[in-house]
């Protein structure tokens, strides 16, 4: 008895406490925030059994601080007039009370309306732009996307037809949608966000999720910094005084900077302690392989000496 009713407990914060349950799921992320993280509604029954429609939208691509934040959310296509009638618009357009009003109410709607979010950490979007093997920021949102839609499969959501706010090319992208869900009709369209509710819905979704995420950051580095960072958008002039305030010269700034902006490229370039990595002119040089190994004579690698290394010829 006491196990059902906490069940029931956990459902009701889940749909009529939205916001609160949202804030309690994001505190996973924010202790460990250079990890991404997901979270999801529950599923209604009515979406595994009747053809839905998805929309796919993200919050935070701009801003060199904090998260990015993508979201999808789904509805039986029979559901799409009342999902309209909710009020849903693009969440830019929209101030933060009445994007909290709207997420409220997408989770009271919860007999024919889901969500998942997925939060990219600043600390995975700067490693993967930085990386040897460069993977930019349209690749990383094409996949997050992809992932988004293979996760509702995996739950059963009965998805027929997505609608994306689309990054880089809208044909391109289609296509290469099509290409891995043959089965699905895609609409990938600039500013699909203010045209179709459900891309709408998880526009809201991403921003009440994101907007969460960095008021209630912690800065593991120094609990006490300063909070008055502004939009964290690259031209906003508060949020570039709190970059210049914060950087230091040996590590940087803290894991809610997005290290590979141009932005935080400059300062650390101006501000911070030049580093020379030892692979630095190795790189430059497009010596081969080969020339690490000993050649005619005594003579080695400069790598092996610089480092100090010795032949062993026995352990």
């Amino acid at each position: 008895m006491p196990i059902y009713f906490n069940h029931i407990l956990f459902k009701f914060f889940k749909q009529y406490l939205g916001l609160s349950y949202l804030l309690m799921e994001i505190e996973h992320f924010l202790n460990n925030c250079d990890e991404n993280f997901k979270l999801k509604s529950d599923i209604p029954k009515l979406l595994t059994s009747e053809p839905c429609c998805l929309g796919i939208d993200e919050a935070g691509r701009g801003p060199v601080l904090g998260p990015m934040v993508y979201a999808s959310c789904f509805t039986p296509i029979s559901c799409k007039d009342k999902l309209a009638g909710l009020g849903c618009d693009d969440s830019k357009v929209l101030k933060e009370e009445q994007r909290e009003s709207l997420f409220e109410t997408l989770n009271k709607a919860s007999e024919y309306i889901g969500w998942m979010i997925h939060i990219l950490s600043p600390a995975y979007i700067s490693t993967s732009m930085l990386g040897r093997s460069k993977y930019n920021l349209n690749s990383i949102s094409h996949d997050t996307a992809i992932d988004l839609i293979r996760s509702a499969l995996k739950l059963g959501v009965e998805v027929t037809e997505v609608y994306v706010d689309t990054v880089g090319p809208p044909q391109t992208y289609a296509e290469k949608l099509k290409k891995i869900f043959p089965s699905i009709k895609f609409t990938v369209e600039k500013k699909a966000d203010s045209k179709y509710p459900v891309v709408s819905a998880a526009s809201i979704c991403a921003k009440v999720c994101r907007d969460k995420a960095v008021k209630e950051w912690r800065f593991r580095e120094n609990p006490d910094t300063d909070t008055k960072y502004g939009s964290g958008y690259p031209a906003d002039p508060v949020t570039k005084v709190w970059l210049r305030n914060n950087v230091d010269r040996i590590f940087g700034f803290p894991s809610f900077v997005r290290f590979s902006w141009s932005t935080t490229s400059k300062l650390l370039e101006n501000e911070a302690v030049p580093v020379h990595w030892a692979d630095d002119d190795e790189e430059s040089s497009n010596e081969p392989i080969t020339s690490y190994f000993s050649k005619k004579g005594n003579s080695r690698h400069q790598f092996f000496t610089e480092n100090k290394m010795k032949r062993v010829t026995n352990f």
